[in-house]
Formats: C-alpha cells, sequence, structure tokens
C-alpha cells in the first residue's frame, strides 16, 4: 500500500533534483527551464497526494492552474530562448550579460 508519506518523499527527491540541476547547471537555458518544471511538478505530486488522502478535490484544481501556467512559461520561455539563439548563436546564459539594465 503506499502511504501518504511516499508521495511526499517522491515530491521532496523531484524538487531536491530541480534545485541541484539549478545550481549545477547554471551555463544552459534548456536545462534551467526543465529545472523549473521539474520543480513545479514536485509540488503538484504533493498537492494531488494531499488532495487524496484529505478527500478534498480542490488540490487537484488548484493543479491544473499550475499546469496552466507551467505551460504558459515554458512556451514563453522557448521562445525568448528560440529569438536569443538567433542573435547571438548560443544558449549560455554566461554570454548574455549584456541584457542586465
Amino acid at each position: 500500500m503506499i502511504t501518504l508519506a511516499h508521495y511526499i518523499v517522491l515530491g521532496a527527491v523531484l524538487f531536491c533534483i530541480a534545485v541541484a540541476g539549478i545550481f549545477i547547471n547554471r551555463k544552459n537555458v534548456i536545462v534551467l527551464l526543465m529545472a523549473i518544471e521539474l520543480m513545479l511538478l514536485a509540488v503538484n505530486i504533493n498537492f494531488i497526494a494531499f488532495s487524496r488522502f484529505l478527500g478534498d478535490v480542490s488540490g487537484q484544481v488548484f493543479v491544473f492552474f499550475i499546469l496552466t501556467v507551467a505551460a504558459a512559461e515554458a512556451a514563453i520561455g522557448l521562445a525568448i530562448l528560440t529569438l536569443l539563439f538567433r542573435n547571438r548563436r548560443t544558449i549560455n546564459v554566461a554570454e548574455f550579460d549584456d541584457l542586465r539594465g
């Protein structure tokens, strides 16, 4: 039987992997976007687990809103990344220093 603790541990492990992905790899924008998406999915797992075990559907409804925001974030992020790659010919974050205001 899978308990609530199993889901919480899975969400925590995924969240820690995403945080490690952000801190270890600060050069590739695609990996950074994937790490942010992984963070959102880890939070969604916890929302759904608590919603299921407490018998309340509000957590599951909130996950739909998070997934909508994540999809919009991914689409806009990849569009910006495509434009930056066309102009700079690289996706290295360290070379985008002239964008600072």
